[in-house]
């Protein structure tokens, strides 16, 4: 299972991935995957996103059964605090 979201990026890249998995909602696409297509719809989210920005979240074999990767500047910040993946809000 993998989540991508979005933010900022071209239709033309949205369409792209909308081939291989859903999209739910404006910019968030869900699916069931193998390793090896996550990793390269994750190459084309990050070549393809003209600015934009992609968080990748995946499911692995740790203590909070998921992991992710960040590309670009997006709106929440993930971070690791002591072993565990936690989300930083932007202050107002």
């Amino acid at each position: 299972m993998m989540v991508l979201i979005l933010e900022r990026v071209p239709r033309s890249l949205r369409g792209e991935l909308s081939k291989w998995v859903i999209e739910p909602r404006a910019g968030v696409f869900v699916g069931n995957v193998s390793a090896l297509v996550r990793d390269k719809l994750w190459e084309k989210a990050c070549q393809d996103s003209a600015g934009g920005s992609a968080l990748l979240l995946y499911r692995t074999n740790n203590e909070q059964g998921y992991a992710f990767r960040l590309w670009g500047s997006p709106s929440y910040h993930p971070e690791e605090f002591e072993g565990l993946l936690l989300v930083r809000r932007p202050s107002d």
